[in-house]
């Protein structure tokens, strides 16, 4: 995977079944062929990580001798060496090259002109992979030249789905962990559930009574509820929720090659299943099947774009912090908290590391390699204190324009008012931080995983949720939620040195978008917009979809003094039409189907073109709309 790219550095990140020296050259040229420099990585770097008796993670940091050029072709080679020979990538991994390219190639932009960017990639969702329209996007760019190389790929949430986890992807995920080796450990507040359990008897879809649960919260819900336990892990499809450190490995290790699928086998249903069970699994195989079928096409992504990763709440898991109550709940449970620290340690192993390496200081690292040597209890709940403690998830990529992630999970805003009601998605420390990186710029991409500009009439349905008590059923996880970071966040784009350009990539909520906003009753205004594009395999159920579009055009038209009852009342938002979208109806504003973002920006930063391409071959564009589009 490729990961981290500036002129002075190139993060590679690989996984490798013995433990061996990694060579490495870099080659330039008009082609990216010219052979420029080279190095190795020894069997023993500080980017290693030994996973299990055969898994070997690197995430290597290749710092060349002279700055890489812009806009030119890049290509890089890795090799394994192994009894003192070294095999290169097109010999181990052919298939990650375009075209006869002999290797993978990258173009470091001088600016960002282009990327792609989505979330919510489920792999037992009935759809294609959006991350095909990706592969379909580079072919075209190899063939044409490096102008059409997208500068990134952004991946802003739900990469993974720790807590739905299809029945015969656990069965790959528990063959793979046998396999490799992978990390064991024993769960607390149990003396009968352990990693070496769990490959004997994986409880298949019997996962949700494994996993702890606590009493209602006070107050109305427990009247209603009578004071039933209730689970903490909220997750509607946790049957098969991931609980230990080995299988969250194997997930990753299942989610971006086809490899080790070549060597499982899911189509033989496990004897204990129930029929109801069995029938279920007999479905997900075929849609796993189609899964595994798109992951060449993936994998040869991955390796020549660019990537960089936030995380949302399933990759940890279902409404992961929504509110004080969640986290009082989750983290003085042992087992509750173990099961979410695996995710985490998962997570920054194959995704927040290759964002930025420096985030991590050396001790930290070293910690989580003295963990997997050792197995240690106390060592395992250490690091995930530490990892639960750790303020660096979000980062900034400095191009032109910047890009600035944002972590809207870990350093929440608590309710003041009712602890079961959802928190903001940033507190006030973290927004102060975050607006440092903005100030003075003169545009800026801010990535979001759950819109800031999102619709209305679904925020209205979750406050509405809210209030009675039931805030996790409907996800009620919006910028608008909390009235302290609505009002900070709102507050940014109006400070006198905010970018005059301002773009917001988001996931998230399972369909696509886009809206133009603007300042009310300021003359020069900056320009914001927000881009939504979700899911790369993942889709909002289309007929309910189709009954919030038309009730929230109708309810908050331009002229509709609704809007004066929303915390955006201050700002014009215009939603922009699609055009060339078959499932559109006249005033359509909403795309549901699994497919990429793809956004174009002119040399100032503004977006020149919006569009989602959809995994059926559509390509729908998001076009400006007519003055009365305004919601004033």
């Amino acid at each position: 995977m490729l990961r981290h790219v500036s002129r002075d550095q190139l993060v590679l990140c690989l996984v490798t079944s013995h433990s061996t020296p990694v060579h490495w050259r870099l080659y330039y040229g008009s082609a990216g062929d010219s052979p420029s420099e080279a190095g190795v990585f020894s069997a023993s770097h500080q980017g290693r990580i030994d996973l299990g008796a055969r898994a070997f993670l690197h995430c290597v940091t290749i710092t060349p001798g002279t700055q890489l050029p812009f806009d030119t072709p890049i290509g890089y080679d890795i090799g394994i060496e192994t009894d003192a020979t070294i095999s290169w990538l097109a010999d181990t991994a052919p298939t990650v090259c375009y075209g006869t390219k002999e290797r993978p190639r990258f173009v470091l932009k001088s600016r960002v002109d282009q990327v792609l960017h989505g979330s919510c990639r489920k792999p037992h969702h009935d759809g294609d992979d959006g991350l095909l329209c990706a592969d379909s996007i580079l072919a075209e760019a190899s063939a044409k030249g490096a102008e059409y190389q997208p500068a990134m790929l952004l991946c802003t949430g739900d990469q993974v789905y720790t807590d739905d986890v299809a029945g015969p992807y656990l069965s790959a995920i528990v063959q793979v962990a046998r396999m490799l080796g992978l990390y064991t450990e024993s769960l607390p507040s149990s003396t009968t559930i352990d990693s070496d359990s769990l490959l004997k008897d994986p409880s298949y879809y019997k996962r949700s009574s494994l996993l702890p649960s606590k009493k209602a919260a006070p107050g109305l819900q427990s009247i209603l509820f009578k004071g039933a336990r209730k689970p903490i892990f909220t997750s509607i499809n946790a049957e098969n929720h991931l609980l230990t450190l080995g299988e969250v490995v194997a997930q990753y290790l299942l989610a971006w090659s086809p490899v080790l699928w070549d060597v499982v086998d899911i189509d033989t249903p496990p004897s204990s299943l129930t029929d109801e069970q069995r029938a279920l699994y007999i479905e997900q195989t075929e849609k796993i099947h189609r899964y595994r079928s798109s992951l060449p096409e993936v994998r040869r992504v991955l390796a020549n774009l660019p990537t960089y990763m936030i995380f949302d709440d399933h990759d940890i898991t279902d409404d992961w912090n929504l509110s004080r109550a969640w986290e009082d709940s989750a983290y003085k449970q042992p087992m509750a908290r173990r099961v979410i620290g695996n995710a985490l340690i998962g997570y920054f192993l194959f995704q927040g590391w290759g964002n930025a390496p420096h985030r991590f200081e050396p001790s930290l690292i070293d910690s989580v390699r003295e963990l997997f040597a050792n197995a240690d209890t106390d060592l395992h709940d250490d690091l995930i204190g530490r990892f639960l403690k750790f303020e660096g998830w979000s980062y900034t990529i400095d191009t032109s324009p910047r890009v600035v992630v944002l972590d809207t999970r870990t350093q929440r805003w608590h309710s003041d008012q009712i602890s079961s009601w959802p928190s903001g998605l940033m507190d006030w420390e973290s927004l102060g931080a975050a607006q440092q990186q903005l100030l003075g710029q003169p545009s800026v991409i801010l990535v979001s995983p759950a819109p800031i500009f999102g619709v209305k009439l679904i925020e209205v349905v979750q406050r509405l949720a809210t209030w009675l008590g039931q805030s996790q059923t409907v996800d009620a996880e919006n910028w608008m939620a909390h009235s302290g970071s609505a009002h900070a966040i709102l507050n940014i784009f109006r400070h006198r040195r905010t970018p005059h350009h301002f773009v917001i990539l988001s996931g998230d909520v399972h369909y696509a978008y886009a809206s133009d906003i603007l300042l009310r009753h300021v003359p020069d205004s900056p320009r914001i917009w927000q881009i939504t594009s979700s899911g790369i395999g993942n889709s909002f159920p289309p007929k309910l979809l189709r009954i919030f579009d038309r009730l929230n055009r109708w309810l908050f038209a331009s002229r509709s003094p609704l809007n004066w009852l929303t915390r955006r009342r201050r700002m014009r938002i215009r939603m922009r039409r699609p055009s060339n979208y078959s499932g559109r109806y006249r005033h359509q504003r909403l795309v549901n189907g699994c497919g990429i973002g793809r956004v174009v920006f002119d040399a100032e930063g503004r977006p020149v073109s919006i569009e989602h391409l959809l995994s059926s071959g559509e390509t729908v564009k998001f076009k400006q709309g007519y003055e009365s589009d305004w919601v004033h």
